[in-house]
């Protein structure tokens, strides 16, 4: 791959450039070398979606100037003029005969001078034609041909099984309706199981690598079965030369020192849910008999934790309209010694009293940013821990396909129920009209409802088009849209906002990272 030389001026400062290598083809990105994070006070500073192909996105954060150019995924540091300059010509750079007939660029010169402002201008256009300001699209025109292809059976990756439909807990934000899906309450038996693994290695086709999450419900209350799984699959690892990867997902409450040794031994990744601190997580998690859980629970995580090195697993939480300082949660894990943390918003029906409100933005951003602060400062300290959101690899990241497609949900990606059903993922689980099959049946799935999965993009869907942060979320969760829009191609607008602030989070932080490396 040829490198381009990093641009150095005053005004706009990059690092060394970085590459992600794609499917389709090699794509330059680089990222800045920051200038030092002084007086921090947080900021909120979310400008218009551009209506143009070629976007950048112009953005404060703790008395720091950022832009990213959307399609190269140049990340630049500006001084206050350049920035300034920039912030008017959001849809694209003028002519230097235009630049004159706008009142701000003849504020600023007055302020600065023509031969400042006119040098400035030109750093920037330059960067333009180095195709790191403003550069076209390379992927439209191909992912939106795609779209209309029809394509064979899926070729699936990974598989959600569902080892059980039942659980020892009654969550009140829980969207698999404490355990069961809405539908019955049962355990996923051994031979459903193994078929399910059958069905994955024969859909796979030449994919060597697989993935198999372990979910619930609660998996520990169905666990026998999953060792049973996990030691068939790796017998057929040796008939098929695939590589399978397991992931559980548990309450903790079951976690002893047996079923902690076979995860530890097999599982690739293990996620320990728990919400934060003690009244947080015990308002919304606990027993069925209505007592809270996290007293009991937190020894076993913090020994699986322990036992994994710190590494390989997360703590898992979701915050609700009732604790929206929930950056205090992820600090007060941060505080207990893990270093692996997600918390999330929950994703609730609205009025239900749990959801996040349009309302509730302002106050969730400056918790993200706030959060993002203390993120940087305990890594300089030498204290540091990684917040899933926040993790950004500007060097290597998903390839290309990912980034246009998503998850996979429905096409590379299918949830397994008890019973052997399929469907597009965990979370259209119990809704008749996704149903694709059953593995205990066929080996085939409805292709119907694969074409509606398998045709969508971010160039299909028209938010996301002209969104700045589309090649990072790969167009949302389908399952949200439909659950709120009841539409695969609306995504769920709330949750696009706070992603679009937890990017800017993240490309902050890693700026910052590469400013001290």
């Amino acid at each position: 791959m040829e490198n381009v030389r990093p641009h150095a001026s005053r005004h706009a400062r990059q690092a060394a450039p970085l590459q992600i290598r794609s499917a389709k083809t090699d794509k330059q990105n680089y990222t800045t070398e920051i200038i030092t994070a002084g007086g921090l006070p947080p900021a909120v500073n979310m400008l218009t979606i551009s209506e143009e192909p070629s976007m950048i996105h112009i953005f404060k954060m703790h008395d720091t100037n950022i832009v990213l150019d959307v399609n190269s995924g140049a990340v630049h540091i500006l001084d206050d003029l350049a920035y300034s300059i920039l912030e008017q010509f959001t849809n694209g750079l003028p002519d230097e005969a235009d630049l004159m007939g706008n009142a701000m660029i003849r504020k600023l010169i007055g302020e600065h001078g023509e031969d400042e402002v006119l040098g400035v201008f030109s750093e920037l256009k330059e960067l333009k034609n180095m195709g790191q300001l403003f550069s076209d699209d390379p992927y439209e025109d191909y992912f939106s041909k795609q779209a209309q292809a029809h394509e064979s059976q899926p070729i699936v990756k990974a598989l959600c099984l569902h080892i059980a439909h039942d659980c020892n807990l009654r969550c009140r934000y829980c969207f698999a309706s404490t355990g069961d899906f809405g539908t019955k309450r049962s355990l996923m038996s051994s031979q459903t199981g193994k078929r399910a693994i059958d069905f994955l290695i024969e859909k796979s086709a030449s994919r060597r690598n697989l993935e198999v999450d372990f979910f619930g419900g609660e998996p520990l209350l169905n666990f026998e079965v999953v060792k049973e799984i996990v030691l068939y699959a790796l017998e057929r690892e040796k008939e098929t030369g695939k590589n399978f990867r397991f992931t559980i997902t548990t309450n903790a409450v079951l976690l002893n020192e047996d079923n902690m040794k076979f995860i530890n031994e097999h599982m690739g990744n293990v996620v320990l849910s728990i919400d934060g601190r003690p009244q947080v997580n015990d308002a919304m998690r606990f027993r069925v008999d209505g007592r809270g859980t996290y007293a009991d629970i937190l020894p076993q995580i913090m020994e699986m934790a322990a036992s994994r090195k710190q590494d390989n697993y997360y703590v898992r939480g979701t915050f609700t309209r009732e604790n929206l300082d929930f950056s205090r949660d992820v600090i007060h894990l941060a505080d207990l010694g893990f270093k692996q943390i997600s918390i999330e918003p929950v994703v609730a029906a609205k009025e239900s009293g749990f959801d996040i409100r349009q309302e509730d933005l302002p106050t969730l951003f400056r918790e993200y940013e706030n959060l993002a602060l203390e993120y940087v400062n305990r890594y300089r300290d030498g204290n540091g821990f990684n917040f899933f959101h926040f993790m950004m690899d500007l060097d290597q990241g998903p390839c290309v396909i990912k980034r246009m497609k998503g998850c996979g949900s429905g096409n590379e990606y299918l949830a397994v129920t008890p019973e052997g059903d399929l469907y597009p993922c965990h979370q259209f689980v119990g809704m008749d009209q996704f149903l694709m099959g059953n593995v205990n049946l066929s080996k085939d799935v409805n292709m119907e409802i694969h074409q509606m999965f398998v045709k969508h993009n971010i160039y299909t869907k028209p938010e996301c088009g002209r969104c700045w942060a589309k090649f990072f979320c790969s167009g949302g969760c389908a399952a949200n849209a439909w659950q709120f829009n009841n539409c695969l191609d609306k995504p769920y607008d709330i949750g696009c906002e706070l992603e679009r602030k937890r990017l800017e989070c993240a490309l902050w932080a890693k700026a910052v990272e590469f400013q001290e490396e």
